[in-house]
């Protein structure tokens, strides 16, 4: 029985066994090549709605400490099978309630905001502040619509403001340039700094 319900394992599940992954980079976007080049002191990283693990591989290959998570247990298993003996660095659970053992000094979102409902980011950024690290941040990509027939669900700018103000600054802010066809110029590459 087929789930609408993005909240849901199974939505995710469906749409991985079908290959219906319009969100999937299929490798790393440009924005976090040049962030991964220019910061060299690798430290401890947490990519929620991991997925394929693209970008967990990427992280590990640059010598932080990365970790993925994903409450998909086809995407989860999917990403162990991409990072071969990395796979540990793949985590199946929730989000909201994985029981991580230390905070991050890097959470790195793409796709997984948007995919969420809007009645979950209140919920989302809190988790962001209370996994984050004094001084920590926030990278990624954040979609700002606008978008008819969602998910994913775009942001404003007021409203990122609302969610991750004012524990978290607005430090970096420019548009992506090699979007995918659902996100082309929709997207903004951003960096929220924990105060």
């Amino acid at each position: 029985m087929s789930t609408s319900d993005s909240r849901e394992p199974a939505f995710w599940d469906e749409r991985y066994q079908a290959e219906k992954t319009p969100w999937d980079f299929h490798g790393v976007p440009l924005s976090l090549r040049r962030w991964l080049q220019a910061n060299t002191q690798p430290k401890r990283v947490l990519i929620p709605g991991c997925g394929s693990g693209y970008e967990i591989k990427a992280f590990l290959n640059a010598g932080w400490d990365a970790y993925g998570i994903d409450f998909s247990p086809v995407a989860a298993q999917r990403a162990q099978a991409f990072l071969g003996e990395q796979a540990p660095h793949v985590l199946l659970g929730d989000f909201y309630h994985y029981a991580f053992e230390n905070q991050f000094d890097v959470i790195y979102e793409r796709t997984f905001l948007c995919a969420l409902p809007p009645d979950r980011w209140v919920a989302y950024a809190q988790r962001i502040k209370d996994l984050l690290v004094p001084g920590g941040q926030l990278i990624g990509f954040f979609f700002y619509g606008p978008e008819d027939d969602p998910p994913p669900y775009p942001l404003t700018q007021a409203r990122a403001d609302e969610l991750f103000g004012p524990e978290l600054a607005l430090t970096q802010d420019e548009a992506v340039t090699d979007s995918l066809p659902l996100f082309v110029g929709k997207e903004r590459w951003q960096i929220w700094k924990k105060r």
